[in-house]
């Protein structure tokens, strides 16, 4: 019986991050830095992958990425290379809700802590093993998209480099296609990620 009720609790936790998933993505469509939009789905997929493991956040980034494809948000990509980006943007999100399932994990054991501020203006206590995984996400996430379009994009974003009036390829995909929306990303997802799983953890002790 108990068995079958954490089954049942990790699915509807699951059913809930995937659909949180899929609405934040939707109208992170509309909030841009840059030319491409904001990942605020990150955060759940941290959440997912320290609640329920890396599989959970293996398959919330594959999520991610269904619906960046599905929006037409890699549309400027997939008329370039279709099977390339398809690649690269379900990979990236699999593989950074993967890892950061994995460094929560590996951590989650020290039950260290770090100080990060809260809304009050004061500084509270938050799971090292969140914290860490928080920033692995949207490193992951940027990497490989980075990665990817050094190898399936590197003459595309030549030609966009020098109509942007960028010196070299390297400070365009850095400063042009993720300086802004990964600064972002990763503020965002190192302040919320750690306070929503502790959140959860305390509601469910109680």
């Amino acid at each position: 019986m108990e068995k079958k009720r954490i089954d049942t609790r990790t699915l509807t936790g699951m059913a809930l991050l995937t659909a949180v998933v899929v609405i934040l993505q939707l109208l992170g469509a509309f909030v841009r830095f840059g030319p491409f939009s904001i990942s605020l789905v990150l955060i759940p997929i941290v959440v997912g992958a320290a609640l329920y493991g890396a599989w959970a956040g293996a398959w919330l980034g594959f999520v991610f990425g269904m619906v960046v494809l599905l929006s037409g948000d890699a549309a400027a990509f997939l008329v370039v290379n279709p099977l390339g980006t398809i690649l690269v943007v379900l990979l990236k999100g699999a593989l950074a809700g993967l890892c950061a399932g994995l460094v929560y994990k590996a951590l989650s054991t020290r039950g260290e802590t770090v100080a990060i501020p809260s809304g009050d203006g004061k500084k509270q206590g938050v799971d090292l093993s969140v914290f860490i995984a928080a920033i692995v996400c949207p490193v992951v996430n940027t990497g490989v998209f980075l990665l990817g379009c050094l190898i399936f994009f590197l003459p595309t974003i030549s030609e966009w480099a020098a109509a942007m009036g960028f010196e070299s390829v390297g400070k365009y995909m850095i400063f042009g296609l993720v300086g802004g929306n990964f600064l972002f990303e990763l503020l965002v997802n190192i302040i919320l990620s750690p306070v929503i799983v502790r959140l959860i953890k305390v509601g469910r002790r109680h």
